[in-house]
């Protein structure tokens, strides 16, 4: 749902890059899940206060009272329980349960799988990391020029997308 940037001033407020569609949405969250990045265990927390600022939130978190506590927590991933989460629409996709599905061109050829999602601007980028984990990651537009389909039942996705881009 986002992740810590850094301190906001001296009382132990964060400066918080949101995944979410409207930059407060995470606001609505009483309660957030922290972890350090790469790391598999989440720790709960009660998010106190925040407000949108600028094109990123602030916020204060509970136990998180100064500078080097907001600071020991930069760089974190923020997240709330899926059953917080309201049901996706008919035409609608959560950007984690892209994580893991296989990448197929129109060709047949596996492009890889899905690492990740990143806001870019303009639109989102699929991470696409190949089986061979020498080749580089590839960053494909989820845009709908580019996706053909979204089995995520079949854990797979189509894409219009050459073997070599």
């Amino acid at each position: 749902m986002g992740r810590v940037l850094a301190p906001y001033g001296v009382a132990g407020w964060i400066k918080v890059e949101t995944f979410t569609e409207v930059t407060e949405a995470l606001l609505a969250y009483p309660a957030w899940w922290l972890r350090a990045s790469g790391e598999e265990e989440w720790h709960p927390v009660r998010c106190t206060a925040g407000r949108p600022h600028t094109d990123i939130m602030v916020a204060h978190l509970e136990g998180i009272d100064d500078r080097d506590a907001a600071l020991a927590v930069r760089g974190y991933e923020i997240g709330v329980p899926r059953s917080a989460l309201p049901a996706a629409d008919a035409n609608e996709i959560y950007w984690a349960d892209l994580a893991g599905l296989v990448v197929v061109n129109r060709e047949g050829k596996m492009l890889g799988r899905v690492a990740g999602v990143t806001a870019h601007g303009a639109h989102p980028l699929l991470r696409i990391r190949a089986e061979d984990e020498w080749l580089p990651e590839r960053l494909i537009p989820y845009v709908p020029a580019v996706i053909d389909a979204v089995d995520i039942a079949g854990a797979r996705i189509e894409v219009d997308w050459r073997e070599d881009f």
